[in-house]
């Protein structure tokens, strides 16, 4: 009896120290509202401070407090914000201006704009090559921007719509075309697509993050998570995630891997090795909530949300309305 107890209490703790590990206990703690109008897409995180795309600005919020801190305007059909630490520049790409705004990272005032392809989107700074890479989706291109000089360098066409774009650091960017449903592979020297690759069953790839470690690609599709080998395109793994996934952030640290669903989700995925993952956590947002950011020191995330007017009876299945004045930004942490 004395034995059976004890091998029920070994199991017990096993069990429960395994949902314990498992368990990462994430949620709204903080929202931020911003009185300002319109439509959004990205948000960055850069130093202490959040960067929010809204309309035809910029808002800057102290990434704690929520206080507004700046402006950056003139950026109509805003997406994406980058940073070039190093030179104390921001970037922003402007889509409904075909252009992007660089700014002070210091005063927020404007230095130039520089033109791109059509509907510049995502945007990212590949601190390899020292490129900021803009995602044209479209002209179905790549604008690759010199930071120094604040000058286009190359044009890289990529055969369907990029949607987002990461570097490995050592000579590669790869890039979700999302009316492709693959991977294209592009080399940073010559500029040229090297390969493309397929990740069926993934449809609709959006958001995109590296674990540069371990070589594997999180793609974000429609109600999948898609994991490619970053070195031969290779499916290694597909998980289940929430609906209208348009976001993924990486930590790196904590190995997770973070997706944010237009369902009012995220989905958070374990990184146990380069081969196995598992989704350990769905966590409630608010429909609408899309794209993420990742402050990677403090591991908060952030998402852009809003509250939306009822469904039209007589059209149920049209794009609900934003409520004016109701733009947020949710802040989500581990309890």
């Amino acid at each position: 009896m004395i034995k059976s107890i004890a091998v029920f209490l070994s199991v017990a703790i096993f069990f429960y120290s395994a949902s314990a590990q498992n368990k990462t206990e994430y949620n709204v703690v903080k929202t931020f509202h911003i009185a300002s109008g319109g439509g959004w897409d990205y948000i960055s995180v850069n130093d202490g401070k959040l960067y929010v795309s809204h309309g035809t600005q910029v808002n800057i919020l102290d990434e704690k407090t929520g206080d507004s801190i700046g402006v950056i305007p003139n950026t109509t059909g805003i997406h994406g914000i980058a940073f070039d630490n190093d030179l104390h520049k921001g970037y922003t790409s402007n889509g409904g201006l075909n252009n992007v705004t660089v700014f002070d990272l210091t005063t927020n005032q404007l230095i130039t704009q520089i033109v791109t392809g059509i509907n510049p989107d995502a945007i990212m700074y590949d601190p390899y090559t020292k490129k900021i890479i803009t995602c044209n989706g479209r002209s179905n291109d790549l604008s690759v921007i010199d930071t120094k000089s604040d000058k286009v360098v190359a044009t890289v066409a990529v055969g369907g719509k990029p949607e987002e774009a990461v570097s490995d650091e050592a000579g590669k960017w790869y890039v979700n075309i999302e009316d492709k449903n693959e991977i294209a592979v592009v080399n940073t020297k010559t500029f040229t697509v090297e390969n493309h690759w397929s990740i069926a069953p993934g449809n609709s790839p959006t958001g995109l993050k590296i674990d540069t470690k371990t070589k594997r690609l999180f793609a974000g599709c429609d109600k999948l998570l898609l994991i490619i080998d970053a070195e031969n395109g290779k499916v290694v793994d597909k998980l289940p995630i929430g609906d209208g996934c348009d976001g993924v952030a990486f930590d790196e640290k904590n190995k997770l891997i973070f997706t944010s669903n237009g369902d009012g989700t995220i989905t958070v995925v374990k990184e146990k090795s380069a081969n196995e993952f598992k989704v350990i956590e769905t966590v409630t947002t608010k429909p609408g909530a899309r794209t993420i950011a990742l402050d990677e020191k403090n591991h908060t995330l952030f998402l852009p949300a809003a509250e939306y007017e009822p469904a039209d009876p007589q059209n149920p299945k049209a794009r609900r309305k934003i409520t004016p004045g109701t733009f947020q930004v949710l802040v989500v942490k581990k309890n």
